[in-house]
């Protein structure tokens, strides 16, 4: 495929992820999902027929199609069949209550909800919304009925493609529009350069499509590439993702540190390893702690590459690579960015100092919807973006602090919670862990909260486990960041995307 992009041609993203492939795959297997196939010549086709939909709609270009859909081939006939027509499709969580849709579907002023009938989407009510597909209803049959030939929008390749909207890990989502180019740039760096991803692939990512990592994993990579996905309706339960691995055999694997747990911890003392087929697994969302990178090194004999990417970067900007792995850090800069850390004046940090993350390149959003104050506050001069992440950098690679407001300056000295949580995670009665910092008497002192694996969870003598946790962190970490106290909770709190909300801990 030609990747050469000029500046004035018209570039429109899905046509570009759909028309060559159509081509020379058009009888390639596209998408697995359950029992169903569809090629790439049948995902066009359905792409054309859900655009003409939009049109016999009289939906205007740049109107927005908001989707709240499990991850499935309608998924992508309506997100991809938006943009083709010149309308933003907007990919939304599928997990949410009614009054959160209310506000998705008011923020972005949608036109058009594609859902299913019984949903939490289908229950909100604005007053600008037009219409309601149903995907489980009477979608299906307009397909059937629609022509199978649609016109490309003339769009640019700067114009606005699609929005997301942000995790919300620190107060409303956000909506993110993103250019046709934002895609293909990911797709022909990190997907290309990191991955090595071919034809020859068949993807599988436990991320789900409506969230910036799983869109990416899950939609732009394969079919930038000529791959294959597998796509998995249900929640990524431990059971379904070892099935739907034992079942489709996927070469590259796309979890999240809680998954991967979480698995370890199903496949257990077994011998069995369903992930023979798998040549490379890849991490976001959250810090991967080394305990989980070495339990399923052991497990499996695949290294985990973590990285960090962020909705408004659309996927992942600095990793780890294949036989350059550290565990405990999210790796180098992926070609095609820039990184680096700096401190409150803007000024470059020493190596081994935290300071905060800004990052550029070309799939960067250019600016939140209509949130002027947040813009300022995130979009830097020279076209930088400040994460929101605490970082070092030691020899060229990029190490977690944590989020800017978590981390912890006790005694005068910052304090990073993911090096607690990570000596935490160690310990074999816990499970998951976050740290944050509470005021004893004016000054800050740092409190662990865990949840506690199987084997620990009726142990009667509580206060003995919490005496031998604190215990255990004092003899491997220095005396500035031992923990004052340790609770254990059925459950810490987490955005949809598995990021801990440790907002909601300190409160």
């Amino acid at each position: 495929m030609n990747n050469n992009i000029n500046k004035t041609e018209v570039f429109n993203i899905a046509s570009e992820l759909l028309d060559q492939n159509a081509i020379y795959r058009k009888d390639k297997v596209a998408i697995y999902w359950g029992n169903k196939k569809v090629t790439y010549g049948e995902l066009l086709e359905n792409v054309n027929k859900f655009a003409n939909i939009l049109a016999e709609l009289n939906i205007s270009p740049r109107e927005r199609v908001v989707i709240h859909l499990p991850d499935s081939p309608m998924f992508f006939y309506a997100f991809l069949g938006s943009i083709k027509y010149g309308a933003w499709p907007v990919p939304v969580n599928t997990m949410l209550n009614v009054e959160d849709y209310e506000y998705l579907l008011t923020d972005s002023e949608a036109r058009v909800l594609v859902t299913e009938r019984d949903s939490k989407a289908a229950k909100a009510k604005v007053n600008h919304l037009c219409y309601k597909l149903y995907a489980d209803d009477f979608l299906p049959y307009y397909l059937q009925k629609a022509s199978s030939e649609a016109n490309t929008y003339p769009s640019k390749k700067e114009d606005i493609a699609f929005w997301l909207y942000s995790s919300g890990s620190t107060g409303k989502p956000k909506g993110v529009p993103h250019r046709h180019i934002d895609m293909a740039f990911s797709a022909d760096h990190y997907a290309a350069s990191i991955l090595n991803l071919t034809q020859n692939d068949i993807c599988f990512s436990v991320s789900k499509l409506f969230f910036a990592y799983g869109l990416g994993n899950g939609l732009a990579f394969p079919l930038r590439h000529g791959a294959s996905v597998v796509l998995l309706s249900q929640p990524p339960s431990p059971d379904n993702v070892i099935e739907t691995v034992k079942t489709y055999k996927p070469t590259v694997f796309f979890g999240v540190p809680t998954q991967y747990n979480s698995v370890l911890k199903k496949l257990g003392g077994t011998k069995e390893n369903p992930f023979e087929s798998v040549r490379i697994c890849t991490s976001a969302g959250e810090a991967l702690p080394p305990e989980i990178f070495k339990k399923w090194k052991d497990k499996t004999g695949l290294e985990i590459l973590d990285g960090i990417g962020s909705t408004e970067a659309f996927h992942i900007f600095i990793s780890n690579r294949a036989g350059d792995v550290k565990p405990g850090f999210s790796g180098r800069v992926v070609p095609g960015y820039e990184a680096k850390v700096i401190d409150e004046d803007g000024n470059e940090v020493p190596d081994g100092e935290a300071g905060h993350l800004v990052i550029r390149g070309e799939s960067v959003t250019r600016g939140y919807w209509n949130r002027p104050k947040d813009n300022q506050e995130k979009f830097l001069e020279g076209g930088w973006f400040k994460t929101g992440d605490m970082y070092s950098v030691i020899d060229g690679y990029f190490v977690y602090q944590g989020r800017g407001d978590d981390m912890l300056k006790v005694g005068g000295i910052w304090v990073s919670p993911v090096e607690i949580e990570n000596v935490l995670v160690q310990h074999p009665a816990v499970n998951e862990a976050a740290v944050v910092g509470h005021e004893v008497e004016g000054l800050v002192k740092t409190f662990g909260y865990i949840s506690l694996n199987e084997d620990f969870r009726d142990r009667s003598e509580k206060d003995s486990l919490t005496t031998e946790i604190l215990q255990f962190v004092s003899e491997r970490l220095p005396k500035y960041k031992w923990l004052r106290d340790v609770y254990v909770v059925e459950e810490l709190p987490k955005t949809a995307t598995g990021k801990i909300q440790r907002f909601k801990l300190r409160k």
